[in-house]
């Protein structure tokens, strides 16, 4: 989902990112309040005090993003969900959970707690800009505080919109997963809803830019295209999830898979495996035990004049808790693990011993299987595995 990454701090032992994609968002939002907004509400002012009040309204922004995913964050706590952590990203923010709700009055809340904090936020920062208009103090913070609270006030009502994936889809489909106990269901008639706010968004932006709005234009229609594709695809996750939601890794994994000898030659490696099996990573063993692993990184830092004469021992590298999983391990669990690491197989390993492979081609599989077999249905509830909620700036 996201490009490049930077880690920004810690708040409440979540760990905040931002998208090297908010950078831009970042610099439009600076250079329209600098160039158009404030000037329009305070006119007269020098240029660079516009432009440091844009700088600081989109600090204020990104803060504000932050406090309304931190509130569905703190939720997910108190249900004993995990939190991956906040990433602000192009359309907003998303808290990653790496659990499940746990029940459809758990979703509820979460969903909840998002829009109720902007909306505190809102009131407290519209009250701070009328307290310092009052007390005649710099007009400048009044305006920045002005928009902040008008911003959160806009954030969060739209995120009480009943269209998933936004907060207000996710408290329709947590009321209709209470209703009808059926997850899946439930996020089918919410993911339309989604589906059918985001081509009225689409429709609403070309009759903008018809009218002569051609940036609310725009706006309204990269949004309404990322709600709709945001619609299908949380859908398409919850009905992957509760495909595999009963899968482990021993299931699905490859047994006794290729292994290279440690004393085998890099160049011989080279040709009997890597050519041969089109794997750019293979494991290292020796009567089943696993000693590591080599691929085309650790042979490309050799010099090529030595690979006929240096061993694969000397070349390979350990394998770290991301390269392994156990057997008894969730197929679900296994798919964050290749997510988070970047990894496209995982050794699997029982006491030290390697005793299979699993890679994002066998899931693949089993998945297309079972959608075969289930007709493209799916027979019994189950919550989600991760909550990933957006929030679109206006």
């Amino acid at each position: 989902m996201f490009t490049h990454r930077f880690r920004l701090f810690a708040l409440f032992g979540f760990q905040v990112w931002i998208d090297a994609s908010w950078f831009l968002i970042g610099t439009l939002i600076t250079w329209t309040l600098a160039g158009a907004v404030f000037p329009a509400a305070l006119p007269g002012l020098a240029t660079p005090t516009y432009w440091w009040m844009g700088v600081a309204a989109t600090i204020g922004l990104l803060f504000s993003i932050v406090f309304h995913e931190t509130a569905h964050s703190l939720v997910a706590r108190r249900y004993g969900i995990d939190i991956q952590g906040i990433t602000l990203f192009v359309f907003g923010g998303v808290a990653q959970m790496a659990g499940e709700p746990t029940s459809a009055r758990a979703e509820f809340l979460m969903a909840l707690a998002g829009p109720v904090s902007s909306l505190l936020l809102s009131a407290a920062l519209l009250l701070l800009s009328g307290l310092i208009g009052e007390l005649h103090g710099p007009q400048t913070i009044v305006a920045v505080a002005w928009y902040l609270g008008s911003l959160n006030a806009m954030l969060g009502i739209f995120n009480l919109a009943p269209a998933f994936p936004l907060d207000g889809g996710r408290m329709l489909r947590a009321a209709l997963w209470g209703w009808r106990q059926d997850i899946g269901w439930a996020t089918r008639i919410a993911s339309r809803a989604g589906d059918l706010f985001g081509l009225l968004l689409i429709v609403l932006g070309v009759l903008e830019v018809l009218r002569g709005n051609l940036i609310g234009g725009v706006w309204q229609f990269l949004i309404g295209m990322f709600l709709r594709a945001a619609a299908a695809a949380s859908y398409q996750q919850t009905i992957t999830q509760r495909l595999l939601a009963d899968v482990s890794v021993a299931q699905v994994m490859t047994p006794d898979p290729v292994t290279i000898p440690p004393d085998l030659p890099v160049a011989r490696f080279i040709d009997d495996y890597v050519y041969r099996y089109h794997h750019r990573e293979f494991p290292v063993a020796r009567d089943g035990r696993l000693l590591g692993k080599i691929g085309t990184a650790q042979v490309a830092a050799l010099d090529r004049s030595l690979w006929p004469h240096t061993e694969v021992a000397a070349a390979a590298v350990a394998c770290t808790p991301a390269d392994t999983v156990s057997p008894e391990t969730g197929v679900l669990a296994a798919i964050a693990q290749m997510s988070g690491s970047g990894r496209g197989r995982l050794f699997v390993v029982r006491d030290g011993r390697l005793i299979g492979v699993i890679s994002q081609r066998d899931l693949i599989e089993l998945l297309s299987a079972k959608l075969e077999l289930s007709g493209g249905r799916t027979a019994s509830p189950s919550a989600p595995r991760r909550w990933a909620d957006r929030h679109v700036p206006s």
